[in-house]
């Protein structure tokens, strides 16, 4: 199993940016826009559709609102197994760490779901720090 780790910090408080998290059906207009360019809700899941034309059904698995914690899984696709949480850490009052764990199987998806990451939190950092409208 390949698993990949995106950590970065968010100029902006843990309250904020966990707002932005949790709603996990306006991952497009909160946490990636532009990244993620569509979210469709289903019931306990939703389908997202990236800037690269990929779709990926999600099916949540958790929010845990005492750790600042979401958790999901992609089911259908290509892995056989995928899951991922991002977790938020308070650094002061205005900075938040932001960790984002994903499991994949098979090994062979692991370059491309790595650099999918590597975009989604380039996008998330930017979107996150910016001041509230």
């Amino acid at each position: 199993m390949t698993t990949i780790c995106k950590e970065f910090t968010v100029d902006a408080p843990l309250e904020s940016v966990w707002d932005a998290l949790r709603d996990f059906n306006a991952v497009h207009q909160r946490l990636a826009p532009g990244f993620v360019v569509d979210c469709k809700p289903g019931q306990g899941s939703r389908t997202v559709t990236f800037a690269n034309g990929g779709v990926a059904q999600e099916l949540l698995v958790g929010i845990h609102e005492g750790i600042h914690r979401l958790s999901y899984t992609v089911v259908g696709g290509k892995a056989s197994h995928h899951m991922a949480s991002a977790q938020l850490f308070a650094e002061g009052e205005n900075r938040t760490r932001f960790v984002w764990i994903t499991d994949v199987l098979p090994d062979a998806l692991g370059d491309y779901i790595d650099t999918m990451m590597t975009q989604g939190a380039a996008v998330m950092q930017r979107t996150l720090s910016q001041p509230a409208a």
